[in-house]
């Protein structure tokens, strides 16, 4: 059995072990941040999260995400638009698991 967690941010959950590198939605922080809503550790599950079970990872980077697209037509209306959006994402590096 490989030690991984499921956690909890920004409204999404990831599946991660330890030495993986992840992006995530923007958080103001840099240096070392820990994640306490672990919904699974191992074969642990938590009811919803584990209570004192903690994800710990390094900030990487901050930086933007690749460019999505956003195009609107109606047809026989001449009518078109285009809007680009890149989203602010954070660079983790899962450091330990704790749980």
């Amino acid at each position: 059995m490989s030690n991984y967690a499921i956690f909890q941010t920004g409204g999404k959950q990831y599946r991660v072990a330890v030495g993986d590198v992840v992006k995530v939605e923007k958080l103001d922080t840099t240096g070392t941040v820990e994640f306490d809503q672990v919904l699974m550790v191992g074969d642990k599950v938590g009811t919803p999260t584990i209570a004192g079970a903690k994800v710990i990872a390094d900030v990487l980077e901050q930086k933007r995400g690749a460019k999505v697209l956003v195009f609107k037509k109606k047809r026989r209306q001449n009518y078109r638009r285009t809007r680009g959006h890149r989203q602010y994402i954070t660079v983790l590096k899962i450091k330990e698991i704790k749980g």
